[in-house]
Formats: C-alpha cells, structure tokens, sequence
C-alpha cells in the first residue's frame, strides 16, 4: 500500500511538472487571440525588430521545453525509493564543454542576427529628405516628469523667441522619415513608443540622434521605460502622427499664433 502511495505521489509530481512547460507553450500560442501579444507595427522598422525578437523566442521556447522534459524525466525517475548507495561524481569536463560552448554559440548567432537590425535603427540614419542628423524635425527634452518638444523657427534655428515648445505631445508627419535629438535634463530616461519598436535613452550630457517613419496617422503612447524617480509612472505623452499635408497646416498654424501673442 506504501509503494503504491509513493508511485501515486511521483506522478501528480510528474504531472504538475509536465503542466509547466505545457501551459508555458499554450500561452504563447493563444496571446494574439486573447489580445496579450504585441501592438501593432506602425513603423518602417518595426518588422525587423519583432523578427530579431522571434528569433530569440524560439531558441528560448526550445531550451525551455528541452530543460523541463529532462526535468520531469529526473524527477519520475529518480524519485522512486531505491536502497543503493548513491554514486558521488567530481564533475564531467566533456558535458561542462558542451553546455558552455552551446550558449556561446547561440549567442554568436544573435549577435549576427541582430546586426541588420540594428544597422536600420542606429546606423542608417536618413540621408535625403526634409530632416537629417544635421538637419532634425525637433528637439526632444526628458526631465522629471515630463516629455518636452522643440520645433527650430522658419530658418531652422533652436533657439529664440521664434522656437515653438510644447509640453508631453509631440506631433510629426506621417509616412515621412522624421529625425530628432533626444537629450535629458536632469536624470537617465528612456523615449519609447511601442508601436514604433523605437526605445532610446536619453542620456544626461549627451544629444543623441533618434529617427523612425510612421506608416499610419493616428495617436500613440509614447511613456519612459526607465526608472526615473518618484514620479516615473506618470512620464507619459503622446505621439500624433498626421497626415504630411496636415502637419504643416498645423506647424503653420503653431508659428502664426506665436507670432500673434507677440
């Protein structure tokens, strides 16, 4: 009857074990139906980033299912009773070998992986168009707690009284490669918008160049992914995207009323 007891006992152990890496994998598999997945891509980019991401899940999700089978495996097998004496081991060099050259060589095929990817988003910064490096769309300023944009004045100038600011919402054209500095007044930030897989810090003393081009108008999250401070939770703007036509009627319409309180 004991014998029995402990075999029931190893298999409901086995069982809740096996229900890890089942619902792990049964999860991922009905997110995008339950809504839990990703937002929609709204960028050019946007598609490099989440195939550089679903790379990384599926050695991931092998490793992890790999790892709990074995585990379930030991645990039924080597939980039933046994009178004999255990058999100590120093170690085996040839499987330690192994388990530390499989990481590294997976690790090597990210870093490969990834390098298109991250050539389009910091390397391959818009070299024709209405805005480049030297010449960018606004100033975007972090600081506790709040998200801050600066427009240059008709001659491209950000600074003077002719220089438009607006506090947390930022308004650019859509369909259009839009560049901008990011640069932060106080403490470490993080500029992310999820829609456009765009996530930049914004690091004290330094002006670093950020660029992304919005494929559909709209209005969009834009928060800090950084801790911050104590009011970290509530570094939140908005990211309006327009059409090109309708941006500059409103970049038009922003400088006449400054003009006019003059």
């Amino acid at each position: 009857m004991a014998g029995l007891k402990h075999f029931l006992l190893r298999v409901l152990t086995t069982l809740l074990l096996l229900a890890v890496p089942v619902l792990g994998v049964w999860t991922f598999v009905k997110a995008e139906e339950w809504g839990l997945w990703f937002p929609p891509i709204v960028s050019s980019y946007g598609a490099g980033i989440d195939n550089l991401f679903y790379v990384i899940l599926w050695m991931v999700t092998v490793t992890f299912v790999g790892t709990e089978l074995l585990l379930v495996w030991f645990v039924f097998r080597y939980s039933k009773r046994d009178p004999t004496r255990a058999v100590y081991t120093h170690g085996n060099h040839t499987l330690e070998l192994v388990w530390t050259a499989i990481p590294a060589l997976l690790m090597i095929f990210v870093a490969f992986s990834q390098m298109e990817a991250w050539s389009d988003v910091k390397l391959n910064f818009p070299e024709e168009g209405p805005y480049t490096v030297e010449k960018p769309l606004m100033e975007v300023y972090a600081s506790q707690f709040d998200w801050r944009v600066r427009y240059p004045d008709a001659q491209g100038n950000f600074q003077g009284a002719d220089v438009i600011e607006v506090p947390y919402d930022i308004t650019v054209p859509a369909d259009t490669k839009v560049v901008f500095r990011l640069k932060s007044r106080d403490v470490l930030h993080s500029f992310f918008v999820p829609v456009f897989r765009l996530k930049q810090d914004a690091v004290p003393g330094m002006e670093i160049p950020v660029w992304f081009e919005a494929t559909q108008p709209g209005d969009y999250d834009l928060i800090c992914a950084e801790l911050c401070g104590w009011g970290h939770y509530k570094m939140a703007g908005r990211i309006h995207v327009l059409p090109k036509d309708e941006f500059d009627t409103w970049l038009a319409a922003k400088r006449a009323a400054l003009y006019a309180t003059e």
